[in-house]
């Protein structure tokens, strides 16, 4: 199979809100659109949906369809993206927690990393599983009766799941695997077993790191004025010279 184009004729639903994690997001869908894939995203309301790098607004995505006027039956694949705020929102509504099911109930492929498994906590998809995600939300999932290893990528079934933006890379290769029907050559994990991962004893100290010498909102808006009011003179000296 021509691994560039191995999802030709393959459509997928990207699942996202407000509050998306912006790489979990840019990084697969272009890596599907690049193998073929017809890409959709699918959110809770129309328009251009805000991403976010940690808690710091990025970019935004503009929506294809609402959930209400998407078909799960029109897909071959579910992809859920994380951030801390976009499954939060998502799990709360009814009709994200059907779409998710529905997914699941027609043996269709689901893939999610980071935060996203919470969505599949709230729709009852869980039980008897086994996945990965944020280590953060270990404990949701295991009370949600998962099996929850510390591994780059899990694949149980139909469900392939990644700790999160550091696991990027084994994440693509294999939703790619899973949303065109292949086997992985080596299995992601061992047999599943009963027994999950323990916690993690401390935080990630990137992430505590970046949150510490992230500048104030006041700073960031002081920049971004001085450096609007710099384009501003600039630009008058140029007209005044012409």
């Amino acid at each position: 199979m021509n691994q560039s184009k191995m999802l030709n004729g393959r459509r997928i639903a990207i699942l996202a809100a407000d509050g998306f994690e912006k790489v979990e997001l840019a990084v697969p869908a272009m890596a599907l659109r690049m193998a073929g894939a017809k890409v959709d995203i699918v959110s809770l309301r129309h328009g251009r949906i805000r991403g976010v790098n940690l808690h710091e607004p990025a970019g935004r995505v503009r929506v294809t369809k609402t959930i209400a006027e998407a078909d799960p039956d029109a897909y071959d694949g579910l992809l859920i993206v994380g951030g801390f705020i976009n499954p939060d929102l998502l799990r709360q509504s009814a009709e994200a927690r059907e779409f998710v099911r529905a997914f699941d109930a027609a043996g269709k492929p689901i893939a999610s990393l980071c935060h996203g498994p919470w969505v599949l906590a709230s729709a009852g998809l869980l039980q008897g599983r086994t996945l990965t995600s944020w280590p953060g939300i270990r404990d949701d999932l295991v009370n949600a009766g998962a099996t929850w290893l510390d591994q780059p990528l899990v694949r149980d079934g139909n469900l392939v799941t990644s700790r999160g933006p550091q696991d990027m890379v084994q994440f693509v290769r294999g939703i790619k695997e899973l949303f065109a029907g292949t086997v992985p050559v080596r299995p992601a994990t061992e047999p599943q077993s009963a027994v999950s991962s323990p916690q993690r004893n401390e935080p990630p100290q990137l992430v505590l790191g970046a949150l510490k010498w992230m500048p104030r909102p006041s700073f960031r808006t002081a920049a971004l004025l001085l450096g609007a009011a710099a384009l501003l003179i600039q630009g008058r000296r140029r007209r005044a010279v012409a």
